[in-house]
């Protein structure tokens, strides 16, 4: 059995062109210090802000009826209003308000893009030696090429995770390419179950482990089967739109959706892509990631919502009901990976415990595409340094003292990163 200790501290299985990494086993490693994770989930263009607000703390913690959806975990995040980064205002509408901000970096107008290198990617290269893989970068919608009326790349609206100030992270738009590079799945044998491949070595491991740990085993196995069945079908999806693309000569990812091989229903795309980074985060296997569930100037629709209009088309009218239902289902894609994470026990807390999920828009109003003030929560407490449970209101704290960057410098530091200065902040936020 080739059975090795760790991919940085986990135990994996490898099988013939895969490996699989495993959670937390206590029979393998009688750990009590676990790592931390950081995840941002994006949606563009604004919220319904009759239905966004939060008061109180703890058992008081009172949700409005978009926040609604965190009810199960409320004890587990921070909602926090008021905050802004100044270096988003005053340039023009869309690209101009997303390009920095996850930097903080003052962003270029014209053919050459130049933007900063984003929080997730300075955590991920100060953490990322430690795993297989520095971080996962995943969207659920295709990026935009060519240029805004505003003289701003479509590059700073399509991308949110910068590696460097000139280089965006690729998007990962396909479930089964990142599903294929969470288990190093490759060659011929892409299309045969990972779990099939392993199964007599995580046989043997069972019968090694504690009663205990071959339960979490059992369990961790049976999510990998349930996602990965549903992998298989938009893989399918995915190589049929191939097919198709050669016969039109022209490369698949230029249609539009379901055309492009992308899941036709766009729930399904968005949890798939929150399981992955569940398993990722569940095994070590990285320690960041960043999925774009809908991109600034968005095109997905949500017939299931009964909203007609696109994503970017009902923001214009974001106090409608349809627009509120829009931004309650993103939320809910927080909901549901912190759920998961939170499911998932590692020593005495979870998976979630020892994360910091951030989801976040940039946008307010997208009707006025005001920006002066940007809808965000947390989710998880970090290894117990992030108190949780509360709403934290600095709209009214004055300009300096509402900086989104010194929330990046204060999350920094939790994750192990000391800055002096990020983006436009040299103070940590304060109260957090």
């Amino acid at each position: 059995m080739n059975l090795t200790k760790s991919i940085a501290r986990r135990a994996v299985l490898r099988g013939v062109g895969v490996t699989m990494a495993l959670p937390w086993l206590e029979s393998l490693e009688a750990s009590t210090s676990f790592p931390k994770r950081f995840a941002v989930l994006f949606m563009g263009n604004g919220v319904n802000e009759e239905h966004w607000s939060a008061t109180g703390e703890g058992a008081n913690l009172s949700l409005s009826k978009t926040l609604s959806v965190l009810e199960p975990i409320k004890a587990k995040i921070n909602v926090i209003d008021g905050l802004y980064l100044k270096m988003a205002t005053g340039q023009g509408i869309h690209p101009a308000q997303t390009g920095s901000l996850l930097s903080g970096a003052r962003i270029a107008k014209g053919p050459i893009i130049h933007a900063g290198t984003t929080i997730d990617q300075v955590i991920a290269n100060h953490v990322g030696q430690d795993t297989a893989q520095q971080s996962l970068v995943l969207a659920c919608e295709q990026p935009m090429t060519g240029y805004h009326e505003t003289n701003f790349s479509m590059a700073y609206s399509s991308h949110l995770s910068w590696q460097t100030a000139d280089s965006p992270v690729p998007n990962e738009v396909y479930p089964s390419l990142a599903w294929d590079s969470l288990f190093e799945n490759r060659g011929s044998l892409r299309n045969l179950s990972i779990l099939d491949r392993v199964k007599e070595r995580a046989a043997t491991l069972g019968r090694r482990v504690s009663a205990p740990d071959k339960a979490k085993l059992d369990e961790y196995l049976t999510s990998v089967r349930e996602v990965e069945r549903r992998i298989e079908s938009t893989r399918k999806s995915k190589d049929a739109a191939e097919d198709r693309a050669k016969g039109l000569n022209r490369p698949a990812w230029t249609m539009d959706r379901p055309a492009n091989g992308l899941p036709e229903d766009l729930r399904e795309h968005a949890r798939l892509m929150c399981d992955i980074i569940a398993i990722a985060f569940q095994t070590d296997k990285t320690r960041v990631a960043t999925l774009l569930l809908a991109r600034d100037l968005s095109a997905l629709y949500y017939p299931w919502l009964s909203v007609k209009e696109g994503h970017h088309a009902a923001s214009h009218d974001n106090l409608s009901e349809g627009y509120e239902r829009i931004t309650r289902f993103h939320l809910g894609q927080l909901a549901y990976l912190a759920q998961k994470l939170d499911a998932m026990p590692e020593g005495d807390g979870t998976v979630l415990d020892h994360s910091c999920l951030m989801w976040i828009n940039n946008l307010w109003s997208g009707r006025k595409h005001e920006n002066h003030r940007l809808p965000l929560v947390l989710a998880g407490g970090l290894s117990g340094s992030l108190q949780t449970g509360r709403a934290l209101n600095y709209l009214k704290d004055g300009n300096d003292n509402r900086k989104l960057c010194s929330l990046y410098l204060s999350l920094l530091d939790r994750m192990g990163v000391r800055l002096d200065q990020f983006g436009d902040a040299t103070t940590r936020l304060a109260n957090l």
